[in-house]
């Protein structure tokens, strides 16, 4: 989420005790000196899940990041290259093995073997759990066993143990991006005290999820309030320059924004629209921009009748004016967006919805009015991720240009749009957003619009698009995959499940307690290089 991550939010310590200082509750203008026994606030919304393989958004994301410790990261030009792993191999694309880092200890003691990935990994991928990341092992043998409501399997047939740090990993078909997919949330390994019997996650693991990361947590995740990590000492890789992160949830990013003006608050990852015109002003150059991995898009929910026409959706899509949007709400921090794949990856291409992404009026109203759209559209929204001011607009226009009615819903949180998306309530159109989970074109198309994606609220499916971006996975080279999942992209042109937006940029902020303040493209910020200062 993220990117893979579904984003939140269109653009999160108290005084800590046993020795750490809250770099917030100073603020006596200091020495600017680094200071490594302070504890620093990192805005998030509130997550939905903090089990790595059910975790899928970006605020649980951020918090998991601080927690685990992946196997693979990724450098400048968005190649993967080995963190917890020593080395990912393979001679055929299809047998993959896994040798891991020796030296890495879960922060409850527990040595970390191979047997932690492979459980962790079977535990996700097994469709009686629900788990919401479950579809990224689907490339695995044995996938189709553990799917259904009575699976013929409880274990992936493709994951086996060699030793203690080496797992070797069968995919169902060749594909060479394997690698760059293991940077992903749902890759990390779970301790076995993560599980009250094989395959049964233990009651309670998730408010204080156990990893093998360079921060552990300090007591439990306090629902609509904060998450705290404090320093993991035994990590081996890379250390923190801070004592701990406390993440604090906040309901309205404006309030969070105050916060971090009166030094209340260190990071906010996202400054909210309404501030964009005056953040440089406010912050100084401690409002920071940074390219970003992030697309926003209006979804249908294309199993319901009156949005299960094409050319119902090509007419709303042709009805909003991007452009304009972008220039009036967001201050041109964002740029239109008229494809299905970020500018980030490989194989981008502008304006692949062609037509469907011109501003014209009277076409829309025409194409509309002969397809039969609904007299009435709701806009529905997470109220926590600063998203009113553009739905709003974007009804305002629909209001006008289709002649219809228009109304903007908020739904409290984003774990609560999800939820009721998830379970196809009638919520209307639906705002997503998404950050791309590894760098590859094949993470903005699979798991968002596959009959079977982890991420595919909009019940879309063309067996056709399926076949595409399959044979995209398995085709030998980055160059023969970007050509399939670009005609992957031309069909989903034409179905337009959903309307391409935005491109998103990092617009953030921080206090004046830190320093080193970096995001990355997956809506995250880097907590190995934050530092606070006296």
């Amino acid at each position: 989420m993220r990117v893979r991550r579904l984003a939140a939010w269109t653009a999160l310590p108290l005084a800590v005790t046993l020795g750490l200082v809250a770099c917030g509750s100073g603020g006596d203008g200091g020495s600017g000196e680094s200071n490594p026994d302070a504890a620093v606030r990192i805005e998030i919304a509130e997550p939905q899940h903090l089990v790595p393989t059910n975790t899928n958004e970006t605020s649980g994301s951020q918090v998991l990041a601080a927690l685990f410790s992946p196997l693979v990261d990724y450098d400048e030009a968005n190649k993967p290259y080995e963190m917890a792993a020593e080395s990912v191999t393979s001679e055929d694309n299809t047998t993959w093995t896994v040798k891991l880092k020796d030296g890495y200890t879960f922060h409850n003691g527990e040595k970390v073997t191979a047997d932690n990935y492979v459980d962790a990994w079977n535990y996700g991928a097994y469709a009686p759990n629900g788990q919401n990341s479950s579809y990224f092992f689907e490339k695995i043998a044995g996938y189709e066993d553990v799917q259904g409501e009575t699976p013929k399997a409880k274990t992936l047939s493709g994951l086996k143990k060699v030793d203690d740090l080496t797992f070797t990993v069968t995919l169902s078909q060749p594909y060479s991006e394997f690698k760059t997919m293991l940077g992903y949330t749902a890759f990390y390994p779970m301790p076995k005290a993560a599980f009250s019997a094989p395959g049964v996650l233990a009651e309670g693991y998730e408010q204080a999820p156990v990893g093998q990361g360079p921060f552990k947590m300090k007591g439990t995740w306090q629902h609509d309030a904060k998450v705290e990590v404090e320093k993991y000492d035994a990590f081996p890789g890379e250390k923190p320059k801070v004592a701990g992160v406390e993440f604090r949830i906040y309901q309205q990013p404006t309030a969070a924004y105050a916060d971090v003006l009166s030094d209340n608050l260190d990071v906010i990852k996202t400054v909210p629209t309404e501030n964009l015109s005056t953040a440089g002003t406010d912050l100084g150059d401690r409002f920071k921009q940074s390219s970003a991995s992030s697309l926003q898009v209006l979804a249908f929910p294309t199993f319901q009748k009156e949005f299960s026409n094409p050319d119902v959706r090509k007419a709303i899509s042709m009805a909003i004016d991007r452009d304009e949007i972008t220039k009036s709400i967001f201050k041109d921090s964002q740029q239109p967006a008229r494809s299905f794949v970020s500018p980030v990856v490989a194989g981008y291409r502008d304006n692949t919805i062609g037509e469907a992404g011109e501003f014209d009026p009277a076409k829309a109203k025409s194409l509309y009015q002969a397809a039969g759209g609904p007299a009435r559209i709701e806009l529905s929204y997470n109220g926590d991720g600063g998203h009113k001011d553009w739905i709003d607009a974007t009804c305002n226009q629909l209001k006008t240009n289709l002649g219809v009615d228009c109304v903007g819903t908020a739904e409290p949180k984003f774990a609560d749009l999800l939820t009721k998306v998830k379970a196809k309530q009638p919520v209307g159109l639906f705002r997503m957003g998404w950050v791309m989970d590894y760098p590859s074109m094949e993470n903005y198309l699979g798991p968002l619009y596959s009959s079977n994606g982890s991420s595919n609220y909009y019940g879309y499916s063309n067996p056709e698009f399926d076949k595409l971006v399959a044979e995209g996975t398995s085709a030998a080279s980055e160059e023969e995959a970007v050509k399939k999942y670009q005609a992957a992209e031309d069909l989903l042109a034409e179905d337009l499940p959903v309307i391409p937006l935005r491109y998103g940029q990092n617009n953030f902020g921080h206090s004046t307690k830190v320093t080193n303040v970096e995001m990355d493209l997956f809506d995250r910020i880097d907590l190995l290089k934050i530092e606070a200062v006296k």
